[in-house]
């Protein structure tokens, strides 16, 4: 039997006792006293052998124990110049693990020396525990409640894991993997972090004594191959008609806002319209942790950067887009505005970079422009309200409002057009509205239509040499794609 076996064994008998504990047993006879011959040293000799038996725990005890033997002698006898990115690195660590288990005189199943050599070789070359979810293509998000507690998000649901951290420092060990590359930081004075692992998923994270319940880490993962347009009209998040017109605005460079709630799929709907952007054009992109996948050859990235430890060297969103502006860029794509950048993004939008794009967090099309128009007096300037509005029905052409739905869905509900002001008011016309027709075995049930109303703009995207059929709007037989 294997040393994990034994020790598994050895756990499960000691829970069992202590559930239910065994009564001590007397002689029939009752007459012969304890510690005599014959049956009643019986009685004694078990009551030995559950003296005997390991504590509880000691099964995962005995493992962990192995596992940080194993763990640090492989540390200590690899060669510290190997490239952990070739592959050579985990057949020299197979190689070393072996005979490491040999000289411990460790006997262990297949299944179990593969799981242990697994776990070590995350350790050493991935992110320990959270590897195997950050390898399962069905996860979209990984949350971290201190080190006991790991939760999933798959198909817009949250479900819990059995997999465990061994403690605190182990869960900061992992978060200082993370943003050590980046330059950044994590620690008493500076308790939470935006960040990002090399595939581009979002993380952040956040440590004592801002977290109560231990180190939390959030990750947002993305998917290694991007979203591609028509896998979102196979999820039923688009229409053939709704990309066609979305399509045909990103090329008559037309202005769009993207915005929606936490989760929605705002990053994932950017990548797709910013796919259609001509490959001959200068892209510039601004993010505050780089997570967009654009396919286009010309195309500079931009990231904020967070004060250092002095609490110097900040670099923020606002003036990475007045940097911008002086790179000569066709597009300029600002991953999330958030605070006063939306004043340099509304100005660069009015002064010939038109087919910029960005997204919001907002909960509708209406609220978009409110939270533009607060976040553009967060600048710091006092402007009227009204300048403001003008400068927003001015810049912004069409705003495309995704949500999350009950079922766990991402689906667009609203493409609106900015129509332009009356009196004090910005005037919004809906071009494609969602309509939901019910709700079956769990399924949001319906569908993105037009509301037969073509927009103002369509005379710019003509004289940008692109016709679109009257059907895109309601009217005859639908396109296909």
């Amino acid at each position: 039997m294997s040393l994990m076996r034994r020790l598994e064994r050895g756990q499960s008998a000691e829970e069992a006792q202590r559930q239910n504990p065994a009564p001590e047993r007397k002689d029939p006879t009752g007459d012969l006293p304890a510690g005599g011959s014959g049956n009643n040293q019986r009685p004694t000799s078990l009551r030995a052998r559950r003296i005997s038996q390991p504590p509880a725990g000691a099964a995962r005890g005995g493992y962990m124990d192995l596992k940080t033997r194993v763990q640090n002698r492989l540390l200590a006898e690899l060669d510290p110049t190997l490239d952990i990115k070739k592959d050579e690195v985990r057949r020299t660590i197979q190689e070393l693990f072996d005979q490491i288990l040999i000289e411990e005189n460790t006997v262990l199943s297949r299944p179990e020396r593969q799981r242990l050599f697994e776990q070590i070789v995350a350790e050493i070359l991935g992110f320990g525990p959270l590897q195997p979810l950050l390898d399962d293509s069905s996860v979209t998000e990984i949350m971290v409640n201190g080190h006991k507690n790991v939760y999933v998000e798959r198909n817009g649901k949250l479900h819990r894991t059995p997999i465990a951290f061994e403690s605190d420092a182990h869960v900061m060990r992992i978060i200082d993997r993370i943003v050590a590359p980046l330059g950044r930081r994590v620690d008493e004075a500076s308790p939470y972090v935006d960040a990002r692992l090399p595939d581009g998923s979002r993380v952040n994270a956040v440590i004592p004594p801002i977290s109560l319940v231990g180190p939390t880490l959030t990750i947002r993962m993305f998917s290694k191959d991007p979203i591609t347009v028509e896998q979102l009209i196979e999820f039923g998040s688009l229409t053939t008609e709704a990309v066609i017109f979305l399509k045909a605005c990103v090329e008559a460079n037309l202005n769009v806002v993207i915005s929606g709630g936490t989760g929605s799929g705002k990053t994932t709907l950017l990548n797709v319209l910013s796919s259609f952007v001509p490959s001959d054009q200068r892209i510039v992109t601004i993010e505050n942790a780089a997570e967009l996948q654009l396919r286009q050859e010309h195309v500079v990235t931009l990231e904020t950067r967070p004060p250092n430890i002095e609490g110097k060297g900040e670099i923020n969103a606002q003036q990475l887009v007045v940097n911008a502006l002086r790179m000569r860029p066709d597009r300029i794509i600002v991953g999330e505005i958030r605070a006063g950048e939306a004043l340099d993004m509304l100005q660069a939008m009015n002064t010939g970079h038109d087919g910029s794009m960005t997204t919001a967090h907002a909960n509708s099309p209406r609220d978009t422009l409110a939270r533009l128009e607060t976040m553009t007096l967060m600048a710091g300037y006092d402007l009227p309200v009204r300048a403001i509005r003008e400068q927003i029905a001015s810049a912004i052409d069409l705003v495309v409002q995704v949500d999350r739905q009950r079922d766990g869905s991402r689906k667009v509900i609203n493409i609106t057009e900015v129509v332009g002001m009356e009196g004090d008011v910005i005037t919004l016309t809906d071009i494609f509205q969602f309509e939901q027709s019910g709700f079956e075995e769990g399924k949001v049930i319906g569908q993105l239509r037009s509301t037969g109303l073509r927009p103002n703009f369509l005379d710019r995207i003509e004289d940008a040499g692109i016709h679109l059929p009257p059907s895109i709007f309601g009217v005859g037989q639908r396109p296909r794609y």
